[in-house]
C-alpha cells in the first residue's frame, strides 16, 4: 500500500506525524501542569542560568524577544519568576526564578515525550548525535533557523490524554517499517 508513495510524500507524512506528536505533548503539558512548552523551556533555561536577561533567554530558547516578554509576563503573574531592571543599564531586564518557580521546574516533566526520551537514552551516544545532526540538517534545509522554536499554544479545550498520545505514537511506525496513515487521536 505504501510502496506507491513517493519519497517526498513519505517524508512529509513523517514530518506531519512528528509535528502532531509534539502538538499532543504540548497539549498534555498544558492540561496536566498548566504550562506551555515555551513557558517550561523558559523556566528550565532560567534555572540553568541562575539569572539571565530577557534577550539572552530569547536566544537560548530560540524565541523572539516579544514572545519571551509575553511568556515572562504570564510566568511573573503566576509567581514563578521575578524581573528586575539592571542597576547599571536600566534597559536590561534580569529574570530569576522564585521559590515556587524552582519547585515547579523540579517537579515538571521533560520537554521531550516520555517514550521518545526513554528510547533515545537507550541508543549509543553516536546514534543520539546522528539523530541530532539529522534534525538540525532538516531544520536548515527547511530554512527554519529564523522560525521561533515553540509557538505559544492558545488556551482552549484540551482533549488529548496520555494514552491517546501513546497509542498514536505506537501507530506512528509499524514493526515492519511501513508508515500507517495519519490518524487523529480519539477524544
Amino acid at each position: 500500500m505504501y510502496g506507491a508513495l513517493s519519497l517526498e510524500d513519505q517524508i512529509i507524512a513523517s514530518l506531519r506525524r512528528i509535528s502532531r506528536a509534539i502538538d499532543l505533548r504540548s497539549r498534555l503539558l498544558l492540561k496536566n501542569h498548566g504550562l506551555t512548552v515555551p513557558q517550561l523551556a523558559a523556566l528550565k533555561a532560567i534555572q540553568r542560568a541562575g539569572s539571565t536577561t530577557t534577550g539572552a533567554l530569547a536566544r537560548e530558547i530560540h524565541l523572539g524577544h516579544a514572545t519571551v516578554t509575553g511568556i515572562l509576563g504570564r510566568l511573573e503573574n503566576n509567581g514563578l519568576i521575578v524581573r528586575t531592571r539592571g542597576s547599571q543599564d536600566r534597559r536590561s531586564v534580569f529574570v530569576e526564578l522564585t521559590q515556587a518557580g524552582v519547585q515547579l521546574v523540579q517537579e515538571a516533566p521533560s520537554l521531550l515525550q516520555e517514550r521518545f526520551r526513554e528510547e533515545l537514552t537507550c541508543l549509543q551516544e553516536w546514534e543520539q548525535t546522528m539523530i541530532l545532526a539529522t534534525l538540525q540538517r532538516i531544520a536548515a534545509m527547511m530554512d527554519a533557523e529564523a522560525i521561533e522554536a515553540a509557538p505559544v499554544l492558545g488556551s482552549g479545550s484540551v482533549s488529548a490524554h496520555e494514552d491517546d498520545l501513546s497509542r498514536y505514537l505506537e501507530k506512528a511506525v509499524s514493526p515492519n517499517g511501513e508508515m500507517p496513515p495519519i490518524e487523529e487521536p480519539s477524544e
